[in-house]
Order: C-alpha cells, then sequence, then structure tokens
C-alpha cells in the first residue's frame, strides 16, 4: 500500500492545525487511528482502506509531525494539550462519537483519550465519547511507570529516553536529525522484525529533514511526566497508582519481540482493563501495524464484530 492518501487540513479549537486523513463513509462509525514515534499517518496505510468500506477512518499527522503544527516548546506537547487535541479533531469533522486506536506514542495518548472519554470519564465535557479502544505495542501508563521503577529489563529497554531527553542530544539533533539521534540512542540494539519498503524509509527521510519537526518529536518526550530512572538507581515499588479503570470494550494488541516494551507490560493489565482483549502476535518488532498487517486487521475485525453496535 504505497499510494499517498488525500489528506484535510484542519485547525483545531486547541490552537493547531492538523494534516488528516478522512475516509470512508461519513455517516458510519469513526475510528481515529493515532501514529507514534517518528512516524505519521502512514503508521496505518494498511489498516485505513481495510476499514474504510465499514467505517470513518480518520488519522491525523500529529502536533510536531509532518506539515501538521509544530510549536518549538516542550510545553506544548503536554499530553493534556496532545489528548485535548483528538477530541477538538473530533470537533472539527463533526464526529460526536468514536473508537480510538493508538500506536506507541499514540497508544499512549490513545489510553488518556479512552480514559476521558469512556462513560463517567475523567473529562467531563467529553465523558461517554469514547466507545471502544484498541491499543497496540503502547503500555498501560501505570503499568509502564512501575516497571520503569522496579524492573530491569523495562528499565534497561527505556534508557534511549533518557538521551532523548538529554540537552547534549540537540547538538546531534541539529546535524543528523532523528535519524542520527536514533543511531546514537539505540547504538549496538538492533530492532528485530519487519525492515519499511524502500518508499516508506524515503518518505520517513524527508520527513525527517524538517529539524523544526525533529525537535518537536523529541519533545514528546520532553514534556511527559514519566520518570525513567538511571540503571544505577535504586529500584523501589512505588505508591499504588490512582488511574481509574478503564471499562469500554478494549483490544491490546502486543508484538512479542519490541526491543523497547518487552510482553512483561502486559501483566496485569486486567486489573486495570476488565475484560480487556489481548492479541499477541509472535515474531513481530514494535512496528506491528505494518510490520503484520494481516495478523492485526484480523484482530481488530474479530474485536469490532464482538462489540457490534458499541461503536
Amino acid at each position: 500500500m504505497s499510494g499517498d492518501f488525500e489528506q484535510l487540513r484542519l485547525t483545531l479549537s486547541t490552537g493547531v492545525e492538523l494534516d488528516v486523513v478522512d475516509m470512508g463513509p461519513r455517516g458510519a462509525p469513526a475510528l481515529i487511528f493515532l501514529h507514534g514515534f517518528p512516524e505519521s499517518h502512514r503508521t496505518w496505510r494498511h489498516q485505513l482502506p481495510h476499514f474504510a468500506a465499514r467505517f470513518r477512518c480518520i488519522a491525523p499527522d500529529q502536533r510536531g509531525y509532518r506539515g501538521s503544527s509544530k510549536p518549538q516548546e516542550a510545553e506544548a506537547y503536554t499530553p493534556d494539550k496532545l489528548i485535548a487535541d483528538i477530541f477538538a479533531l473530533a470537533d472539527a469533522l463533526g464526529v460526536a462519537e468514536f473508537t480510538i486506536i493508538g500506536h506507541d506514542w499514540g497508544g499512549a495518548i490513545a489510553w488518556g483519550v479512552a480514559l476521558g472519554g469512556q462513560p463517567g470519564g475523567l473529562h467531563p465535557a467529553w465523558a461517554g465519547r469514547v466507545r471502544r479502544a484498541v491499543i497496540a505495542n503502547a503500555p498501560h501508563p501505570a503499568i509502564f511507570q512501575r516497571l520503569l521503577l522496579t524492573n530491569a529489563e523495562q528499565r534497561a529497554a527505556s534508557q534511549y529516553i533518557r538521551i532523548f531527553r538529554d540537552p547534549a542530544s540537540d547538538a546531534i539533533l541539529e546535524e543528523e536529525g532523528i535519524a542520527g539521534l536514533l543511531a546514537h540512542a539505540f547504538e549496538g540494539r538492533v530492532p528485530s522484525g519487519g525492515i519499511q519498503p524502500p518508499g516508506e524509509i524515503a518518505r520517513l527521510l524527508a520527513d525527517w529533514e524538517d529539524r523544526a519537526a525533529c525537535r518537536a518529536m523529541v519533545n514528546w518526550y520532553r514534556a511527559s511526566p514519566m520518570n525513567v530512572p538511571a540503571m544505577d538507581e535504586p529500584f523501589a515499588e512505588p505508591p499504588p497508582a490512582s488511574f481509574p479503570k478503564l471499562r469500554i470494550p478494549t483490544l491490546v494488541i502486543w508484538a512479542l519481540d519490541d526491543v523497547a516494551l518487552p510482553a512483561c507490560n502486559l501483566e496485569g493489565i486486567e486489573e486495570h482493563v476488565p475484560g480487556v482483549a489481548v492479541t499477541k502476535i509472535p515474531g513481530c518488532g514494535h512496528f506491528v501495524p505494518w510490520e503484520a498487517p494481516q495478523a492485526v486487521n484480523a484482530a481488530m475485525d474479530g474485536f469490532f464484530e464482538r462489540t457490534v453496535g458499541k461503536a
């Protein structure tokens, strides 16, 4: 699936402009797809055509990415602002209720969108608007923070975040862009799984030539409240998490060969998401939407069939 998707330019009430794919029947149930770092709406290039026959499929380039607005201050990328963008996007398109779908950082925002927008959710203005959630290789925030404090495997896998946050990385970013920073942060750790086809690599490299976009992408990490200790800091149990339970139908898809997010992130997820459906995909690395598109689409098809009428 190498062709371009038509995009709209939308001005949101949150003060940013996003480039957005909006395809499929306008009266159909809406799916909003959120990409992660360091990609774009094209994370979902195998999902959008598959689901657009039955759903209205909406996929933004999130703030900081590609042609969308790229504020340069880190404070513009705190999770509350990124979550608010998604409800403002739905408003701009006249979408009252939707299913939220996210991968990687898009999955992290999807957790927040779901918790804020489920019936009785955290945000009164949004409560009841999110009917289902699909999360791919993005850990539940309570589980992830606990693992960073207690689990050596996850802490080691997340040390790249400390590199991204280090002001000393700014020189690498300016000189070599995101590609150089990734090579520095993941030196000696070759990701397993699929490789992007040449056309997609060329698109990404072109996107990463924009240093304003590179700085903005890294700001997602710098604005996050997550605590990533160094390996020589003590391991200790955190105070009990105060996250509410997510009670809408939720599917978690997890590729098992993810070097950044090992499968220990699935342990205890039922406590936070009662009734969660989990699909594990072996032999696949982090970028599961395009590394294993048939498995992802099949898992989502089954989930949507089981939860018909709830989108």
